[in-house]
């Protein structure tokens, strides 16, 4: 079979939603322990600002060559070209890189919408990937990106690269090994930083006649945008994003997974939450003030975010307990404060008594994939996919603790009594009444406590039209395969 013919074949299968599992073996370069110091060409869909910030990183592990770029936007794909990696093929449509038998890894770091179903396609056709954070805009979807990377045997890897900090593995022994702290108690996660309005159009935006917008849009619906810009701003729309607690939120979760679960924790059993879009009168669905409360069955944890600064006209986020990008860990002999990068602990007297000093992740996550690749392991992953699936999914509960939201009350808050529950809405209180609002004001929802069973399906009194959020629609062509196995009992 020519590779063109190939190709070809793999594009129509691939449109008309059938597995190409078949694929994978022809005519792909298949890359084992047996050749570990073969150059491992990678292909990057998305020329976006994170996407060029990974081809700069990848391209400081030994033995990583730029092999192919992608976007659905023609400017973006010449201007990567010409300026950065000019002996790089070019594509518009990620199906063709996708085929290309000299491509052996992928890089996803495209809308949020399309992270899923672009990696399950890699995977079929018998590439490994690496796949931007958030790892799903459903949970549906990924758990199926999860079953994908099995039943193919690829290698994946999540996007949440302080995994690879060493500082993490000091931390966690200083925390559970040593016990310096004590108990852990209690977690608050924060994600505040300050974030103008999207704007807001009398009509539909006009797609630029460089972007192909059929493949822009993929998985998601066909709607008509009011925002003043394609690029970026996808974040705040549901369709296509997972607002705050899907871009930052996955990271400072992530970061409270690992280190004080120790990633004993998948999902939490119990979840309330709420929040709102307010203040700017945008075009933006999702919320720029988030407030969450998730109960593990074990040790309680609350995230508070915020967009807004902390006064009107101001530029500075406002004061909160903690960084203002990390997370704190109420221990019975003090405080720990994480954050990207660094760390410190303090004594019940508030001396600190240990700090730690990390590098971030930068090109060591990816180097850890590399490794992973060419040793045909799993196992060695910082964020396998499961981990990267099971990180995400507590925003993904986040945002449809949200979206589940009625008009907030005080009652409804009260029935959790929990001092950082208790604090962090006094905070934000506080907050909203610098921008001539409250807590109670019509704009601001709150969820009704929603339960999990085990298999992380809602379960209760308002169990119907939670699952619901599980999972999204789809438009035909671009349709995520089910690989994975329902729960019992789920519809």
């Amino acid at each position: 079979m020519t590779h063109s013919t190939s190709r070809r074949r793999f594009l129509g299968q691939v449109g008309l939603g059938v597995s190409v599992a078949a694929f994978s073996g022809s005519g792909l370069r298949s890359l084992s322990a047996a050749n570990v110091n073969e150059e491992i060409n990678m292909g990057f869909i998305s020329c976006g600002g994170r996407s060029r910030s990974l081809m700069k990183q990848f391209s400081k592990v030994p033995g990583v060559n730029i092999g192919a770029i992608c976007d659905v936007d023609k400017e973006r794909v010449k201007k990567i070209k010409t300026n950065l990696y000019p002996t790089a093929k070019t594509y518009v449509d990620m199906r063709e890189l996708i085929a290309d038998k000299e491509i052996d890894a992928v890089v996803v770091a495209t809308c949020n919408h399309w992270h899923c179903l672009a990696a399950i396609w890699a995977m079929e056709a018998g590439k490994d990937v690496y796949v931007e954070k958030p790892l799903s805009h459903s949970q549906w979807e990924g758990e199926q990106t999860v079953a994908a990377a099995r039943k193919y045997d690829r290698i994946c890897q999540v996007g949440t690269q302080q995994r690879s900090d060493p500082m993490q593995a000091e931390i966690k022994k200083f925390l559970h090994e040593e016990k310096a702290l004590g108990q852990i108690t209690a977690a608050r996660v924060n994600r505040y930083g300050v974030r103008g309005a999207i704007g807001k159009r009398d009509t539909p935006l006009e797609i630029p006649k460089n972007v192909n917008y059929d493949l822009w849009l993929g998985p998601a619906m066909k709607e008509p945008l009011f925002r003043k810009s394609l690029h970026y701003d996808w974040h705040w729309d549901w369709n296509t994003g997972s607002g705050e607690m899907g871009n930052w939120g996955v990271h400072v979760l992530d970061d409270v997974r690992n280190n004080i679960f120790r990633d004993n924790v998948d999902l939490p059993s119990r979840i309330m939450g709420g929040g709102g879009r307010v203040v700017w009168n945008d075009a933006g669905e999702t919320p720029n003030v988030h407030f969450v409360y998730f109960d593990t069955g074990d040790i309680p944890v609350v995230i508070g975010l915020s967009n807004l600064p902390a006064e009107k006209g101001g530029k500075k986020s406002p004061g909160i307990p903690g960084p203002n990008s990390g997370y704190l860990a109420y221990c019975e002999g003090g405080t720990f404060y994480g954050q990207r990068g660094r760390a410190f602990a303090k004594d019940k007297d508030g001396k600190v008594i240990r700090k730690f000093e990390g590098n971030n992740g930068d090109v060591v996550h990816m180097a850890n994939f590399i490794d992973a690749v060419r040793k045909r392991d799993s196992s060695i992953l910082n964020a396998d996919v499961a981990v990267g699936h099971a990180s995400t999914g507590w925003c993904n509960l986040a945002n449809i603790a949200y979206m589940s939201g009625e008009k907030y009350t005080k009652e409804q808050a009260k029935e959790i009594d929990f001092y950082a529950w208790n604090k962090l809405l006094d905070g934000t209180d506080k907050h909203l009444t610098a921008h001539g609002l409250a807590l109670d004001n019509e704009q601001i929802v709150l969820s009704p406590m929603l339960n999990l069973d085990k298999a992380g399906q809602f379960v209760g009194e308002h169990a119907a039209s939670a699952n619901k959020l599980l999972k999204r629609e789809y438009r035909e062509g671009y349709k995520v395969p089910e690989l994975a196995a329902a729960p019992a009992g789920a519809k």
